[in-house]
This record gives structure tokens, sequence and C-alpha cells, in this order.
């Protein structure tokens, strides 16, 4: 099998996800060459034929003048997956190539398994596995689901492309995110809410504790969804991305979005009453209790 990855380049520097492209490959044992639309300034750690085209000529973000180097580039290497990561980009693109290549589309890949895709459903509490019937298929990938364990190496063989400016679009820039009073990424110490919680006023255990501990308290998608917990205190791919000193995540499974928000974290730990829920296997340390009944006692020796 071959694949075409799309490495995504942004606000001039040349994004992490490539490395998880090239690691999605590996996991599939299949030939890969990459695209970026980017700098030379900028090459990603890749062995391999990497086509590039300079962002100068094909603008940050111009869907027809990308869509089009991507077509040219699938015509020279026949892959049978187009790889692009599940971002806004990737959302943008995938579509927009599938159709073009009368081609099956499947979002949101968090794993692999037997030569099928895994992608998540009803939102994210089940997993099902996908075929592709199509001759090409497009995927994206998400965000966490396959860093590689170790940091990437090699040089790149660069083949250069030419763009054909498009004066359909012009890119003005990013707008910056709205700030809020919460700021996690800045906390050393963060202490988070899942759906384990059970009801919305037990959330004021996690609190408890978070103020104990001198840190702040975050939530997971499914507490913010709930609206228990304000969008600000989200932590994964759809909230924010965190690295505190300490991590106490209560009552939350591990979803590969919840995961990749905080496993950088230096020190994880989970409390759960499911000894094999995914969070510990990120999890320095997996307290299998109710969280109710242990995390006041925490608060109160803490406070003590």
């Amino acid at each position: 099998m071959k694949v075409l990855l799309i490495a995504e380049y942004r606000d001039g520097k040349l994004l992490a996800s490539s490395s998880e492209l090239s690691n999605f490959a590996q996991t599939l044992n299949a030939e890969s060459a990459m695209l970026l639309i980017g700098t030379e300034a900028a090459l990603p750690a890749y062995d391999g034929t990497l086509y590039l085209a300079d962002i100068a000529q094909a603008g940050e973000f111009n869907p027809s003048v990308h869509k089009q180097l991507i077509l040219d580039v699938i015509a020279k290497e026949q892959p049978q997956l187009v790889v692009l990561p599940h971002s806004s980009y990737g959302w943008d693109l995938a579509p927009r190539l599938a159709i073009a290549l009368n081609a099956a589309q499947v979002s949101e890949v968090v794993e692999v398994k037997e030569g099928e895709l895994i992608i998540p459903a009803c939102n994210s509490k089940l997993r099902r596995r996908v075929k592709p019937e199509t001759e090409i298929s497009v995927v994206t990938l998400q965000a966490g689901a396959f860093t590689p364990s170790e940091e990437p190496s090699g040089s790149p063989t660069v083949i250069k492309l030419e763009a054909t400016p498009n004066g359909d679009i012009q890119f003005n820039g990013y707008e910056a995110a709205e700030e809020t009073d919460v700021d996690l990424s800045k906390a050393e110490v963060i202490v988070s809410a899942g759906r384990g919680i059970g009801k919305p006023e037990n959330l004021e255990i996690i609190e408890a504790l978070a103020k104990a501990l001198g840190g702040e308290y975050g939530a997971s998608r499914p507490v913010v969804d709930a609206e228990w917990a304000e969008h600000s205190r989200q932590v994964g791919t759809t909230g924010q991305t965190v690295s505190p000193k300490l991590y106490v995540a209560c009552g939350i499974s591990g979803a590969i979005q919840h995961l990749a928000g905080m496993k950088k974290s230096e020190f994880i730990l989970a409390i759960n009453t499911d000894k094999d829920a995914p969070i510990g296997e990120v999890a320095d340390v997996l307290a299998v209790a109710d969280l109710k009944q242990l995390v006041p006692i925490l608060t109160e020796k803490l406070s003590a």
C-alpha cells in the first residue's frame, strides 16, 4: 500500500502533526510520500520523498490551489490513501479531495486494527471499524492518536512544485481566540472532572481539590457538553492543550481527544472505578476508587 501524507504549515510553522502522519504510515507498514505547502526553512524530519510547494506562491489558505497541488502529486504517486490531520485544514480539504477523486472519506481515525480504520461514534462513547471500498480513499487523523514514541528523524528528498496563484481568495491572517478568565495552559496543577463525577453538584469536590493543591480545575468534553462547566475549562483537542506539573483526572475514561490535550503533563494521577480505563495507559498512578469518596479525603488531608 502507498499513502500520501499532507503535512500542515500554519502561521510560519510546520505543525507537529506531520510526525503523526508518518507514524500512521508506519503503523500500516505502507510506503509513503509527503506533500508540504510551506518553506525550505521548516522541513519535517522524514525519510522519504517530500513534495514542497512554496507557501508564498500557494498561499497559507487557498483551497483551490492546495487541492490542485495535492491532485497533481496524487497523479504522480498513485496512492491508495490520502492522509490529512483532523484539523481545520484537513476538514476543509478532505471533502474537496474526496469529491474530486470520487473517493471514500473517513474522518477522525484514531486507530488501525487488522487493516481496518477505527473511528469514534456516538460522541466518542463507541467506536466503529471502517474499510473503504473505493480504489483511493481520503482520511483524517485525530490529533494525538498516532503520536510516535520517539522523536522523528530523517532528511527528506525534496521535489519542488510550482503553484499557480489563484486570485479568488485573499488570506488576511489569523484571528486570535477570545481571551477567557481561565488559561489552563499556564496552570502548574490541574484537577479535571469527567463524566464519572455523576452529576453537576459533584463538580464542587473537584474544585475543592484543585484549590487545596493550589491549581485550577478542568473538565472533559462530556462535562462541558452537559453544561456542567464552561468551555474555557475544557481539556482536549476541542478545548485547551495543557502540560502541568500535576494533572489529576477524576472520572475520566481517557478518550483519544482528551488524552491528546493532557498527556504531556509531568505527572498524571487518575482516579477511576475501572482499572482497565484507557486513562491508565498514560497515568503515572491509577487509583481504582470511587472519586466521590477518595477526592474529599485527599482534599481534607491536603487542607490540614
